[in-house]
């Protein structure tokens, strides 16, 4: 019999439930900016128009966005039973709006100048999934 623990007594990992919709419908072409509006809690709609404005040059937009995508992903994890820190593994799919949000907020606050900020999302997103942090670069 496996017995999975933790043995140095960190919180277990948090997987947010799926949501499909936001995450079929970018899949298949729709806009980020009609998602978001359909799905206003979808971190993944929020983390992809920040990409598509950072991308575009328009980093305070996506500063914007990031932070929205952000804050909505901290709603969603607090509702999944997260206590403010332990892992949300990137190899849990549904979790990925929120890394991705997590990701292209630190981005765009380096771009703006708030290297504060940038180094706590950046720990953040390391302290919350090393995969997430090595694959989003």
């Amino acid at each position: 019999m496996a017995i999975h623990k933790d043995l140095l007594g960190g919180p277990p990992p948090t997987h947010l439930p799926d949501d499909p919709e936001p995450r079929e419908l970018l899949g298949h072409g729709s806009a980020p900016t009609d998602v978001a509006a359909k799905y206003p809690a979808s971190s993944l709609a929020w983390a992809q128009l920040a990409d598509e404005a950072f991308e575009s040059g328009r980093v305070v937009e996506s500063y914007a966005y990031a932070r929205t995508g952000y804050h909505r992903g901290l709603d969603a994890l607090r509702r999944a039973g997260w206590k403010g820190h332990g892992p949300v593994p990137w190899e849990h799919e549904p979790n990925r709006g929120f890394l991705r949000a997590l990701h292209a907020l630190a981005r765009a606050a380096q771009s703006i100048g708030e290297q504060e900020e940038y180094e706590r999302c950046s720990a953040f997103l390391r302290d919350s999934s090393p995969a997430a942090a090595d694959t989003l670069g």
